[in-house]
């Protein structure tokens, strides 16, 4: 996967999701919005864990640990 997701590619989940409220989707289109919906989460994932790798917190010793170093590199 990409790690990010386009403005077209957001659209259309949002396209595909109100057509399946409103009339039902297509069985490719249903495969589809799936692929695009695992794509998206994948990129909500990345950016998250990007944003937790750089948080630093202080210690009561006053020692600054990095949390991505610390337990973030385990799931890469």
């Amino acid at each position: 996967m990409s790690g990010f997701v386009t403005e077209k590619e957001l659209a259309r989940i949002n396209e595909l999701a109100r057509k399946s409220k409103a009339e039902g989707l297509t069985e490719s289109e249903s495969r589809e919005q799936k692929e695009l919906r695992a794509k998206y989460i994948e990129a909500v994932r990345m950016n998250l864990r990007g944003q937790l790798d750089r948080i630093d917190i202080v210690n009561k010793d006053g020692k600054i640990e990095n949390l991505g170093e610390k337990y973030g590199k385990k799931g890469h």
